[in-house]
């Protein structure tokens, strides 16, 4: 191959994966853990992706989950932002967004959902296991709504 070739084949790679942000929050303990009633579990993601440098780019990942109970009394309130950076080179620019905002979701979940279930874990609580997410359907739908704000993934 000739370099001009190997130059213009499409590049991907994963340069480094990080949790930005962990938050958690149980503003009812103690008295929280002496509840016997199920919470209702909300999950909410958002994907957005920001240039670092040409051909470099940070995607994040953030998955909120609140557990609440009747009368709208908070168990707990989790939230990650799990990032990355990528290489993402010489793809074209009609498929940089599927990219950034399906396939490096994709890779980050994974994470995400340790660090959702070990924060719930340690703050007393049975684990939240976060049941795999189709994020290629969310962005078709995302796209069909252009009325929702940009890069917000709600699930229910």
């Amino acid at each position: 191959m000739s370099d001009n070739t190997q130059a213009a084949q499409p590049v991907f790679s994963i340069e480094k994966i990080y949790v930005k942000d962990l938050s958690l929050e149980v503003p009812n303990a103690p008295r929280i853990f002496l509840e016997r009633e199920n919470p209702q579990i909300n999950v909410q993601l958002r994907s957005e992706a920001a240039g670092v440098d040409d051909g470099v780019y940070e995607v994040t990942l953030t998955v909120t989950v609140s557990a609440k109970l009747a009368e709208d009394r908070t168990v707990f309130l989790v939230e990650v932002a799990q990032a990355g950076i990528f290489q993402i080179r010489n793809i074209p620019e009609g498929d940089l967004e599927p990219v950034t905002m399906i396939g490096c979701p994709n890779i980050l979940f994974p994470y995400a959902r340790e660090a959702i279930s070990d924060a719930v874990t340690r703050a007393g609580f049975q684990p939240v296991v976060l049941a795999p997410v189709n994020f290629e359907a969310l962005y078709q739908a995302q796209q069909q709504a252009p009325a929702r704000e940009a890069g917000e993934l709600p699930i229910q």
